[in-house]
């Protein structure tokens, strides 16, 4: 820095010019400005031999450092800060970074960690073991956000022949499984035993060597009849050989991909695997993966559950959603109805590229088939998948014909009621169920006489007309006896002439 300012100035630069060109305090410029070499020399000296800000707590950190010369510098912080409570402000982490490193080189003292000592170990036989670890991955979505992955991933030990899943959030307990089912799936087989970290997933608390796995992974595991090998908290390495994997599947495969939806992440990391992961020649074995596979294969255990049936790895996994579709290269494709269960699975099957076939894997069945659509976005559905309501209303029907009885008036009326609300037609039907129920059939015949009549396409007028039947038949009374009177005063009357009446008055007066 000080040549440069030298130089600036000798080209003719004034203070401030050089400032902006070396980017640094117009002060520090000045400073440097007219100091000549050898005063810039006996400078630098004063430097190193005046007094530091922490120098009175040499003795206290040199102590530190000569009984442990591991100590990290936040520890020697911490002690102190606990030593001289009251100068904890004066004590900064960064300063005393830069201290602690000149004390070091002033007095030899290096930081020394224990180093492990590796032994080579020969890989196991065909088909003994596996191992399984999670890893983490931040991508960018098209909208240009950030999204954090989870990959979940097993390696057979022998071949190296290896699967993964991605997760578009923290998998549980459950996940685990139904991966480890779609490994074994992939795989044609499942190993004797499989290494794991000491995971939350699996283990549940480990008491001196003793591993208390969680319920639902313990029953799974006698389930399959596989053994398991948990590694010691906070050793990664000892299961060198997943690790890497992990590394290779983040760095290879998603390093700058772009994320669209999980579902087609994972069909992209299925041919990977195809086409490079189980392919590459591996860097110790000087081998492919898939090429020692093929023996390996021939030593796997069989899996013992029945609801994994042997289907072709070709065919992809898929869930099932609640509105029972599954999803394949951002379209939606109908299941039947009742399919949907909370976490099931189904096989996805891709013939000539031109038909798409759902496999039930339970039990390895066909249970839909729909041709293959190249658009995106696009609900893809066959007309048998729809809920057919005609049965269920036409059940009803005969429901109510059952529990009030037939006649041409019932039959107009349901129908009418039908026609007129459709879409509550279930539950008008019931209501008249209800409001018919211990009535004698003659009231009930009357009621729906009177709606027809009167045209009430409706089960709350109907129930109305119930409950106030007997009213109305007061009111029909009454209203007859009203007309026979209203006869009477309609009875017409004789007109007479008036000589009539001059004669009446005439015998009168005699």
């Amino acid at each position: 820095m000080y040549s440069k300012i030298q130089q600036f100035k000798d080209d003719g630069l004034n203070k401030l010019q050089t400032s902006k060109k070396l980017n640094i305090d117009y002060k520090t410029v000045r400073k440097y400005w007219s100091m000549s070499p050898d005063e810039y020399a006996n400078y630098k000296k004063q430097t190193k031999t005046r007094r530091k800000k922490l120098d009175k707590y040499k003795n206290d950190i040199l102590a530190l450092l000569f009984r442990h010369n591991d100590y990290k510098v936040s520890q020697i912080l911490d002690r102190l800060h606990e030593k001289y409570p009251a100068q904890q402000k004066e004590i900064k982490y960064s300063t005393l970074r830069r201290y602690v490193k000149y004390l070091r080189k002033e007095h030899n003292i290096p930081k020394e960690t224990p180093r492990r000592q590796y032994q080579a170990v020969a890989d196991p036989p065909m088909g003994y073991q596996a191992q399984v670890d999670l890893g983490f991955k931040k991508l960018q979505t098209l909208d240009d956000e950030s999204v954090q992955l989870c990959v979940m991933t097993i390696v057979l030990s022998n071949s190296r022949y290896k699967y993964a899943e991605w997760f578009d959030h923290p998998p549980n307990t459950k996940d685990l499984i139904n991966f480890h089912n779609k490994a074994f799936r992939y795989f044609g087989g499942m190993p004797e035993e499989i290494v794991y970290d000491q995971d939350r997933l699996i283990i549940k608390d480990e008491n001196f060597g003793d591993i208390i796995y969680t319920q639902e992974f313990e029953t799974y595991r006698q389930q399959k009849k596989f053994n398991t090998f948990v590694c010691r908290s906070r050793d990664p390495e000892s299961k060198g050989k997943i690790e890497k994997v992990v590394d290779f599947i983040k760095d290879n495969f998603a390093h700058h991909r772009i994320f669209h939806n999980i579902e087609e992440f994972n069909e992209l990391c299925l041919a990977w695997l195809d086409r490079t992961g189980n392919y590459k020649i591996h860097g110790t074995t000087k081998k492919a993966p898939v090429k020692v596979f093929k023996k390996e294969q021939k030593h796997l255990n069989p899996v013992p559950d029945t609801r994994i049936p042997k289907i072709p790895k070709s065919i992809i996994s898929r869930k099932v959603n609640k509105d029972n579709t599954i999803r394949y290269n951002a379209n939606r494709y109908t299941v039947p109805l009742g399919t949907y269960e909370p976490g099931k699975e189904v096989g996805i099957d891709i013939i000539n590229e031109k038909e798409i076939h759902i496999i039930n894997y339970d039990t390895g069945e066909k249970i839909a088939e729909h041709k293959l659509s190249h658009l995106r976005g696009q609900l893809i559905q066959n007309t048998n998948h729809l809920r057919d309501h005609s049965q269920k209303i036409k059940k009803l029907y005969q429901n109510v014909i059952d529990n009030i009885g037939e006649n041409e008036n019932v039959k107009k009326f349901l129908n009418e009621i039908k026609k007129d609300k459709p879409r509550y037609i279930r539950d008008q039907y019931l209501l008249i169920i209800e409001t018919t129920k211990n009535l004698p059939q003659p009231k009930i015949f009357k009621a729906i006489d009177y709606c027809v009549k009167n045209k009430l396409w409706s089960a709350t007028d109907f129930r109305s007309v119930v409950n106030n039947l007997d009213k109305l038949s007061v009111r029909n009374s009454h209203v007859n006896k009203v007309n026979e009177i209203d006869d009477i005063y309609k009875v017409k009357t004789e007109n007479r002439d008036l000589a009539e009446y001059e004669n009446i008055i005439n015998e009168v007066n005699r």
